[in-house]
C-alpha cells in the first residue's frame, strides 16, 4: 500500500490549491482515504475524508465550505481542492487511508487511519 501527495507549493492568500494523493497497491473503491495537515509545532488535524465506493464524506470545521474531497477511482487518485486560502493553512499536507470509512465520531482520529503517504508542503503567503 502507498499513497502519494501531490500539488503543494507556495500561494498566495485567497488563492487555491488543488491536492492529489495518488494509491497504489490497492484498489481505490475498497478504501477510504482523508487528508490531514499538520503545522509545525501543531497537531495533526484531519480536513476531510471520503468513502470512493459510495460517496460519503466527512469535512472538519476548519476547512468546511472551503474544501472538496473527491475521488478518482480510475485514476486511483484522490483530490483535495482547498479554496480561498489563508497564511493559516501553511502547513504540510497528508493523505492516508484505511479499509474502513470511520463514523463521524472517530475520523479526525489519527488512529483511524493506518497508511499514509509522506505529505506535500503547502505555504500560503499573506
Amino acid at each position: 500500500v502507498q499513497l502519494v501527495e501531490s500539488g503543494g507549493g507556495l500561494v498566495q492568500s485567497g488563492e487555491s490549491v488543488s491536492l492529489a494523493c495518488e494509491v497504489t497497491g490497492f484498489i481505490l473503491d475498497s478504501y477510504a482515504v482523508a487528508w490531514f495537515r499538520q503545522a509545525p509545532g501543531k497537531k495533526r488535524e484531519a480536513l476531510a475524508a471520503i468513502s470512493p465506493k459510495d460517496g460519503r464524506t466527512h469535512y472538519g470545521d476548519s476547512v468546511m465550505g472551503r474544501a472538496t474531497i473527491s475521488s478518482d477511482n480510475g485514476q486511483e487518485t484522490v483530490h483535495l481542492q482547498l479554496n480561498n486560502l489563508m497564511p493559516g493553512d501553511t502547513a504540510k499536507y497528508y493523505c492516508a487511508a484505511d479499509h474502513f470509512f470511520p463514523n463521524s465520531d472517530f475520523w479526525e482520529q489519527r488512529t483511524s487511519w493506518n497508511y499514509w503517504g509522506q505529505g506535500t508542503q503547502v505555504t500560503v503567503s499573506a
